[in-house]
């Protein structure tokens, strides 16, 4: 595990490098996070995984992908994870570069 950052803890606020908005943690295990923000065009939410034993995020890697929106995706999302059901997707993969975080 990468011992430089710490686990994230659900309702924290956390800015990456490259985005103007902040996320906030939604679901949080010692490797694997989800993170949304509102996306308020469209009226949802964009999201992300970190998985921080790789140093990474980027969403998860199934085609049809059962939604970020509520607590309970987030918390469904990350049991997929954990269990190895799904992983970040190598297509949509980015170095975690954190510019700040917040405890909510």
């Amino acid at each position: 595990m990468n011992t430089q950052i710490a686990p994230f803890k659900v309702g924290e606020k956390v800015k990456f490098t490259s985005e103007n908005r902040r996320y906030t943690v939604r679901a949080a295990g010692p490797r694997f996070a989800v993170l949304n923000k509102p996306f308020n065009p469209k009226k949802t939410v964009i999201y992300t995984v970190v998985d921080l034993q790789e140093g990474v995020r980027g969403t998860e890697n199934m085609v049809f992908g059962l939604g970020a929106e509520t607590p309970e995706q987030c918390a469904e999302m990350l049991a997929r994870l954990e269990s190895g059901q799904s992983e970040v997707s190598h297509r949509n993969l980015v170095n975690l570069e954190i510019e700040s975080r917040e405890e909510a």
